[in-house]
């Protein structure tokens, strides 16, 4: 039997053609190895080889996901490979979503195994890691050596169509699967070691891992609104005409700050979206709607709150990393409390 056939999905970036500058780059094929996928064939040694690499803008698949995805389908098939590996995204938010969406439409649409690998707070593994094998990646690409070592014999494993092993054998993410197994313990004698080993602060394992939310407890209540700074602080992507930021509509990597001295009302004038979830029609009508800039005017004419801050923050929330999104407040809530800020009003959509 001949190598295996692979195509390899991989933005513009990874490709050499480009920054965000490049972001924009339509679909196209190479036939030729490119970026990740020089490890990828080191990797695969006599296995399998990669016929053609689909190179496509991240930001051109996010606003276009619909006809990005036809067009990377038709690519694909073109090739009729045996195996379709996509990334790995790392945590670049807009790569992942596009990497997990053309692997879950490769295996579904085209009956052809398909895997991707991405750090595990990326937006894309929480949307995908059910539907499709994700092998877990450090948070860059300075993890790009690890990453291949987990893909390579997982995918040799997909392509063979032999038994996947669990995550921690695999590397992959957790796809919320339970299997039944044989072992020589009861559930109860298990149980009891479990229980014996946590009383011992000793180290244990779970059968039945629990999801690990992240609570945040409530500071104590502002002790006099009516003296008190308030700041708005938003995911619903606000931002002033023309989005001069340029912050995404999606997976958003940076967030904008504004100033609104003077300003009691916000108007298609002068505000608008940038979010890409939701329809923007009524919030570009009335970005009040997503930031109460005129109803925090008229309770600080009235007397209700002591002032509105001078700025405000914006970005999106739609696919946005988790660990973005603490990355974000850390840096401004800095600048909110030395400006003195006593409270923020948080937006969303």
């Amino acid at each position: 039997m001949g190598k295996f056939k692979v195509v390899h999905y991989i933005n513009q970036f990874f490709a050499g053609i480009g920054g965000e500058e490049k972001a924009d780059h339509r679909p196209e094929v190479r036939e030729e190895v490119l970026g990740p996928g020089l490890a990828l064939k080191a990797g695969f040694k006599d296995e399998a080889e990669i016929v053609a690499t689909i190179i496509c803008g991240d930001s051109y698949f996010g606003e276009n996901i619909e006809e990005a995805k036809k067009e990377v389908l038709e690519m694909v098939k073109k090739y009729n490979p045996d195996l379709f590996i996509a990334g790995p995204a790392f945590n670049a938010g807009r790569y992942g979503v596009a990497c997990g969406t053309i692997a879950d439409a490769v295996q579904n649409e085209l009956g052809i195994p398909s895997l991707t690998a991405m750090y595990e707070e990326n937006p894309g593994a929480d949307m995908f890691k059910k539907s499709v094998y994700i092998v877990s990646t450090k948070d860059s690409a300075a993890g790009m050596r690890d990453a291949v070592k987990k893909i390579v014999p997982l995918a040799l494993k997909l392509v063979k169509g032999e038994e996947i092993g669990s995550p921690d054998e695999e590397g992959y993410l957790s796809r919320g699967i339970r299997k039944n197994f044989f072992t020589d313990k009861r559930g109860s004698e298990r149980a009891v070691d479990m229980l014996i080993k946590k009383l011992k602060g000793e180290e244990f394992e779970t059968e039945f891992p629990m999801p690990d939310f992240d609570r945040v407890p409530p500071n104590p209540a502002v002790k006099d609104i009516t003296k008190a700074t308030i700041a708005i602080v938003t995911s619903g992507g606000a931002v002033p005409k023309g989005n001069p930021d340029h912050i995404e509509s999606s997976s958003a990597q940076k967030y904008g700050k504004y100033d609104i001295e003077g300003i009691n009302d916000l108007t298609p004038e002068n505000g608008e979206t940038a979010h890409g979830g939701y329809d923007p029609v009524y919030a570009n009508e009335d970005l009040d709607r997503v930031i109460p800039v005129d109803v925090l005017r008229d309770l600080e004419r009235e007397g209700k709150i002591g002032k509105l801050h001078r700025y405000y923050y914006s970005t999106v929330g739609n696919g946005t990393a988790v660990a973005n999104a603490k990355k974000f407040a850390a840096e401004f809530s800095k600048e909110l409390v030395a400006d003195g800020v006593d409270a923020v009003i948080l937006t969303s959509t």
